[in-house]
């Protein structure tokens, strides 16, 4: 929210620095993101008053205008179609730095000739001075403004704006933030006062409220103004709107966003003659109603949306939007002022369904308390009493049936000490609590008070929450640093599943880092056409769950994989990047429970309405050169074999053995793809993406994708270890060239070799197809390490276990050495 300082002043006296303000704010909770100051640049732009108006003698459009400014009087030329006699304006002298309100950008003004005629300076707009985007006219000043006075320190400001937590809509106020510094400084607050006259008859003949649903609309306060002029607002409340962000637009609707910002209590104002009889009903929308909001679209709305309506139709959205056919005219004469309270979630649901979301709709979506809305209305009329309207009909409407009783809470200055650390009497909690609204009863003992919740601190539930107020306004940085009085306890060896999982992600992060790899995070919705990217045919085997409110179409679906987003970043990278990208991402995907192969749409809503199964899986991809740009590196491109080593080794470091077998994914090339084996079970795949994948991803070269499923790995990770002793005899290192049959795989032949129990590692050095070796055959080269865990190794043992193992090679796989 932004908050002007020179409003915030009408309500507390503030004698600190807007930089330690903000500091102040910021370390009681109330963050201040940044701050901006109006007239900062204004050394040279005073005010001044227009004494004479000639025409430009070589321009029917232009005025020469004559301008006193307390020390002297000058001459420039204007064009500004509102500019008048007797009028108080922002003059810049020469050298005045100015906005270009055409380009935007700073300038310094210097000296002219216009049509013939030297200008000595300017009359200035507002965008020209930084205020707002308006440049249709000259802004005038109030009557009042002191002629020759620095414009500076007449009209400048600094706006604060503050990031207000969910939590705290009371801030979302003025007033809000102007009690928070009171209490900060221990300046008193003042509130504006509020009164007017009303006529003598009674609201209750004019109009009459109905709540239907009560759940929906705790309260609902209306009262009536007729005599209604609309006109522009006064320059004091189109300042004040335009410091927080909002456009002035007229005064009966510049009156209701001014009172929103000071109290926090969204109100519309009704065109009363509009309302047919003369009724306010709120209610529930009905199922295929429709209402044509002001800005001019038909909505269509359902039952979850409350409406307000009249006698025959909804004539606005509750919380969200007014009605174009209630709107406020310049014909309006008479206006029926709404404040009321709206349940929460009913209207987050309304903006969702509507795609609509205002400064109304956000303080309704935080939560306000059903007793805000009467003074915020009484407040309202008065204004418009002062500035649109003739007179206000005697009462106010309030239907209230929500009502319930403050909560009071016990507290003790043992417990704000117990919870947090700080050491505070009676006295000063007391004088805090009080300074922020708390109604406060000290006991008879003088060790306890009873507090009394006010309605705009929704947030306090309990006395913890009354300790962190006492403890923010105090300090934070009151709070004594102390040793801690035991140890730290020991971490349990039985974590939890979630615990675990933690612990292994993070494994995996710093292996995969070390090994060279970036990790991203990519949106967990995509869009369908990505997802059937990732199947050369551009099918998809297990349709996505779709969102009920997607904000855009690129985000209309749960991922079922993580390969989409990581594709698409790895092709956005390809295009700045020559050297190899290696990327890998840890997240979610989300499959249904029962996934069939889409047959329908049909069949597809019905599985929708399930809740998915969320699996956390690693995926990652290498592209590119092996090594960075030398003269004497590697220039060949990461193929399938690197993507193989990476597994090998991240498993390895994880205490695992990685074997392999032929794939099927059908992302992956067909013969470059293959299963990654664990103890027997399958945990993921590894290979070449498809060309035709590729492609439509618009990816270059040769792409390795790798996709572990963790919640298998995880089954194999936490297994208890067996310990190892380290061997204390001598290993037989024995090469073997085996001549095979193409179609067998190297997995087949190392998964026999494996079996003989004094075989301790194995090793492919040499895979070779030629001359030598006939048609269809191949040959691998083998290192075969011997090693007894009991004894040393004698060379009749080996060639023993060498001959079975050769003859089992050749009865079960035709394989024969290679002579």
């Amino acid at each position: 929210m932004k908050v002007s300082l020179k409003w915030l002043r009408d309500y507390v006296d503030i004698k600190l620095a807007p930089e330690e303000l903000a500091e102040r704010l910021t370390m009681a909770g109330l963050e201040v993101k940044g701050t901006q100051t109006i007239g900062g640049t204004w050394d040279n732009v005073v005010i001044g008053e227009v004494i004479a108006l000639n025409p430009h003698p070589n321009a029917d459009r232009l005025k020469l205008a004559t301008v006193d400014l307390g020390t002297g009087q000058v001459t420039t030329v204007c064009g500004a179609p509102n500019i008048s006699l007797g009028q108080r304006v922002p003059f810049a002298h020469i050298g005045a730095r100015l906005i270009d309100p055409h380009t935007g950008e700073a300038i310094v003004l210097k000296p002219a000739k216009i049509r013939g005629v030297a200008s000595e300076g300017m009359v200035c707009s507002e965008k020209e001075l930084g205020i707002s985007e308006s440049h249709e006219g000259i802004l005038v000043l109030p009557a009042e403004a002191p002629i020759g006075a620095p414009l500076g320190a007449y009209l400048g400001d600094v706006i604060f704006d503050l990031d207000v937590t969910p939590n705290r809509p009371d801030c979302l106020s003025v007033i809000g933030i102007s009690r928070e510094i009171a209490a900060l400084t221990g300046e008193p607050l003042r509130l504006p006062p509020i009164h007017y006259e009303e006529t003598e008859e009674s609201i209750d003949s004019f109009a009459s409220v109905d709540i239907v649903e009560p759940d929906l609309c705790p309260r609902y306060c209306a009262s009536l103004i007729t005599g209604i002029k609309i006109a522009p607002s006064p320059s004091w409340l189109q300042q004040r709107l335009n410091s927080c962000g909002m456009r002035p637009i007229n005064n009966v609707v510049d009156v209701t966003n001014h009172v929103m910002l000071e109290y926090g209590q969204p109100l519309h104002a009704f065109d009363y003659h509009k309302l047919k009889g003369r009724q306010i009903i709120v209610r529930r929308a009905g199922n295929g109603e429709t209402i044509t909001t002001i800005d001019g679209t038909k909505r269509a709305l359902n039952p979850d949306i409350l409406v307000i309506a009249d006698k025959e139709e909804a004539v606005a959205v509750a919380g969200i939007m007014g009605g174009l056919d209630s709107e406020v005219t310049d014909k309006t004469d008479t206006i029926l002022l709404e404040s009321a309270n709206f349940n929460q979630a009913t209207i987050r649901r309304g903006c969702s369904h509507l795609q609509l979301q205002n400064e109304a709709s956000i303080r309704f979506d935080k939560g306000l308390n059903s007793e805000l809305p009467l003074l915020p209305l009484k407040r309202a009329t008065q204004l418009l009493l002062e500035l649109a309207g003739d007179r206000a009909a005697k009462g106010i409407i309030d239907v209230y049936p929500g009502k319930s009783e403050p909560k009071l809470i016990l507290l003790t200055a043992r417990e704000v000490e117990r919870l947090s650390g700080l050491k505070v009497n009676i006295n000063g909690i007391l004088k805090v609590l009080k300074a922020l609204g708390f109604k406060c009863q000290e006991s008879n003992s003088g060790s306890q008070i009873s507090v009394s919740v006010p309605y705009w601190r929704g947030d306090i539930k309990c006395s913890a929450d009354l300790v962190e107020e006492v403890v923010r306004i105090i300090g934070y940085e009151k709070i004594p640093i102390t040793r801690l009085g035991s140890p730290l306890p020991q971490q349990k060896s039985n974590l939890s599943p979630s615990a675990q999982q933690s612990n292994l992600k993070e494994k995996l992060r710093n292996i995969l880092t070390g090994f060279g790899f970036q990790e991203i995070l990519t949106y967990s919705l995509v869009s369908l056409e990505k997802l059937q990217k990732l199947s050369p045919k551009l099918e998809l085997k297990i349709p996505p769950l779709k969102v009920a409110n997607p904000m855009t179409r690129e985000q209309e679906y749960l991922r079922t994989s993580l390969r989409a987003g990581l594709l698409a970043t790895l092709s956005h990278n390809q295009k700045f990047e020559q050297a190899g990208v290696r990327l890998f991402e840890i997240g979610k995907v989300f499959l249904p429970h029962h996934p069939p192969v889409i047959a329908s749409e049909a069949k597809q809503s019905q599985e929708e309405k399930e809740l998915p199964q969320e699996k956390e899986m690693l995926c990652a991809v290498l592209s590119g050169p092996r090594a960075e740009l030398s003269w004497q590196a590697d220039k060949e491109p990461f193929d399938f074999f690197d993507a193989k080593g990476v597994v090998e080794n991240l498993l390895n470091q994880l205490g695992l053995k990685a074997s392999f077998d032929i794939g099927d994914d059908e992302t992956l090339f067909q013969g470059r793809g293959a299963n990654i084996i664990v103890e027997d079970d399958k945990v993921g795949i590894v290979g070449d993406v498809h060309p035709r994948v590729a492609q439509a991803f618009e990816l270059s070269n040769t792409i390795c994708l790798i996709e572990v499923d963790l919640e298998k790995l995880l089954t194999k990770v936490t297994r208890i270890k067996e310990y190892q002793p380290i061997p204390r005899f001598p290993s037989v290192t024995r090469d073997i060239a085996l001549v095979i049959d193409e179609q067998v795989s190297y997995r087949r032949v190392e998964n026999i070799i494996q079996s003989f129990p004094l075989v301790m590692q194995i090793t492919l050095f040499d895979l070779y197809r030629g001359k030598q070796i006939p048609d269809g055959k191949k040959s691998f080269a083998i290192r075969i390490i011997y090693q007894s865990p009991s004894h040393t190794l004698t060379d009749e043992e080996v060639d023993q276990t060498q001959e079975q193992m050769l003859a089992r090679l050749h009865q079960e796989l035709g394989a024969t050495l290679r002579s």
